[in-house]
């Protein structure tokens, strides 16, 4: 099978538009017309002076176009895409006349497409036989998974003798776009959010290197919830093309751990990095993990090695890279702000440093968990006026798209506040504590340290720092 294509999704709302949209995609294998979208339909507009082969696609309302007129209007558009030369033409399995329309070309050019824009339909399989008996060029089937493992439905659709595109839509979809080659897709699509979970050509021939992943190349991601902000993916990508490792990354948002572990053990994933709120529960789905990852409790990554899955835990080194220098930790009061999986390490690393560590959160009792792991005490809201020396925020408050919240309403008398939240760079925490006098450090530094370790670990090679902090505040 020949590697998938790159099919690039334009609309607009006029022809006029949608005409100059199609001239200034870059990348492209095809581009996609979906002249649905305009108020002034019109095939010859659409195809004339195309420099690039094209998919003419009038989608009707029905399976989420733009197309308001008849079926017979709309079969008339999709007939005259075909008597004047478009590469290819997207019919619904479901119009009453994509048979017809089908048998008049003898099946060359067109695809035969199903969406589903609420699950993963039962009958899928039934479905995916039908629409090959057709005889259409092309079958096509778009489904939203709920579930990362969901997307295994589409896995064993794939038939190299038989050109199909499988995509599962919305966030747990993405692997399905960028792996296009390990789901046996002819091709795969981007755009500006034309269907639930598109990305841009940009960010798949740059920061995925769609063009470069076939169907041997290595899996890697991040797991965990949610995941539309991360910048992982373009840090360990850059790393890995450094590198001239054969590799991806991507996000993989899942449902659970067991979820993750579904997925990721059928599609032959390697490693992963583990963030919220998957720390503690992918923890005790490792098969072995390092002496560290048992003190704290949690894991941040993962490799599959030899059968097993294999858990350690960075983020102890990632934390205390950034502070060095800045406050002596020995006897330093810190207080920690959660009590998730990012605090157990925070409380860990501390402790064995000499700090002495309290631990607020909503749930004392699992405050007092935490807080034991650095030898310190459980307590909840709120912190008491000149407590500390060092203030830590290790929950999710604040972070994009919430920026306006913060963790903290309390006075900042003490000397350093830490913020483990890296996107925005500048949470209100870290402005509000700078306008008060205190020294702060953000998120970030401790992201591209932390993965550094990763990589390290992943591939055998251990990247650049500033080729990794360069990736994340480029996709920040």
């Amino acid at each position: 099978m020949s590697a998938p294509l790159l099919v690039v999704t334009v609309a607009a709302p006029t022809m006029a538009e949608l005409r100059l949209r199609r001239d200034a995609v870059v990348g492209a294998d095809l581009i996609e017309l979906r002249i649905d979208q305009a108020a002034d339909p019109d095939v010859s507009a659409a195809l004339s002076g195309r420099r690039t082969p094209v998919v003419v696609t009038c989608r009707a309302a029905f399976e989420g176009g733009g197309f308001r007129g008849s079926e017979s209007e709309r079969l008339k558009i999709l007939q005259a895409a075909v008597a004047q030369g478009a590469d290819y033409v997207d019919v619904e399995f479901s119009a009453d006349f994509a048979l017809d329309l089908i048998r008049s070309t003898g099946g060359k050019g067109i695809v035969v497409s199903s969406h589903h824009f609420d699950d993963v339909p039962s009958d899928l399989s039934e479905r995916v036989r039908a629409m090959r008996a057709t005889g259409a060029e092309i079958v096509k089937v778009a489904v939203y998974p709920r579930a990362l493992s969901d997307n295994l439905r589409l896995l064993s659709l794939g038939d190299p003798s038989r050109k199909t595109v499988l995509i599962g839509m919305g966030p747990a979809g993405l692997a399905t776009r960028v792996l296009a080659a390990h789901f046996g897709s002819c091709w795969s699509y981007a755009g500006d959010g034309h269907a639930p979970g598109q990305i841009g050509a940009s960010r798949m021939l740059g920061e995925f290197r769609f063009r470069e992943v076939t169907s041997r190349t290595g899996i890697y991601g991040i797991t965990g919830a949610p995941l539309a902000h991360s910048v992982s993916p373009a840090m360990h990508n850059a790393a890995f093309r450094a590198a001239g490792v054969d590799a991806v990354y991507m996000p993989m948002p899942a449902a659970s751990a067991e979820d993750f572990i579904t997925f990721a053990n059928a599609l032959g994933v390697k490693g992963a990095s583990v963030t919220i709120p998957y720390k503690v529960d992918l923890f005790g789905k490792a098969d072995t993990t390092d002496d560290l990852s048992r003190a704290v409790g949690a894991i941040n990554t993962l490799r599959h090695d030899g059968g097993q899955w294999h858990g350690r835990n960075t983020d102890v080194a990632g934390f205390l890279a950034p502070i060095a220098g800045r406050l002596p930790l020995q006897g330093a009061r810190v207080a920690i702000l959660g009590s998730g999986g990012a605090a157990r390490g925070v409380a860990v690393a501390l402790g064995s440093h000499g700090s002495v560590v309290t631990v607020y959160g909503r749930d004392r009792s699992k405050a007092e968990e935490v807080a034991r792991l650095g030898h310190g005490r459980g307590a909840s809201y709120p912190v008491p006026p000149k407590s500390w020396d060092l203030l830590v925020n290790a929950t999710p408050v604040g972070m994009v798209p919430h920026v306006d919240e913060t963790p903290f309403d309390g006075e900042f008398d003490g000397r350093v506040v830490y913020d483990l939240i890296y996107n925005p760079q500048r949470t209100r925490l870290l402005v509000e504590a700078e306008a008060a006098g205190c020294d702060t450090i953000g998120g970030l530094d401790m992201l591209v340290a932390q993965a550094v370790e990763q990589s390290d670990w992943w591939i055998g090679r251990r990247p650049p720092v500033d080729l990794m902090r360069q990736a994340a505040q480029a996709s920040l």
